[in-house]
């Protein structure tokens, strides 16, 4: 039986296997609070372009990205490995963005009571136009 809120085991992920995380809205007050933690203090994310609107870091992106995929790994991810980042467009306040994944690969870990997985995810907004694309390697636990 699936225990509600645990994510994907090894074992259930096939590669070819796609879903799609639920969205979220980055707020103003996302974009100060990150800028301000991570000193990312860069004159480009602390004023408004001349269309008014606030430009987003890549890294907010991928980490609000990492965030909306926690439910598909909790209790099961046991690390992240690597990845390559590729910011593909802008993203600005208020856009809202999901996480589309596929998986890539799979192979079992040296110790087989464990597997490794890599994803291809692509961080879309509103208007579905890719924003960002990574392709995490991570080590997952077996059922």
């Amino acid at each position: 039986m699936k225990i509600v809120g645990r994510g994907f085991t090894y074992d259930e992920l096939d590669v070819g296997f796609c879903f799609r995380t639920h969205r979220r809205t980055i707020q103003e007050a996302d974009l100060a609070a990150f800028v301000n933690v991570t000193w990312l203090t860069e004159e480009l994310f602390a004023v408004a372009a001349p269309d008014g609107r606030r430009l987003v870091p890549g890294a907010l992106v991928y980490s609000f990205a990492e965030g909306l995929l926690l439910p598909t790994m909790q209790d099961t991810g046991l690390a992240f490995l690597n990845a390559t980042i590729d910011i593909k467009g802008p993203t600005v306040v208020g856009d809202t963005i999901h996480v589309e994944c596929e998986v890539a690969e799979r192979r079992l870990a040296s110790k087989g009571e464990r597997g490794l997985v890599r994803f291809r995810n692509q961080v879309k907004n509103q208007r579905d136009e890719v924003v960002l694309e990574y392709n995490p390697l991570r080590l997952l636990k077996k059922k």
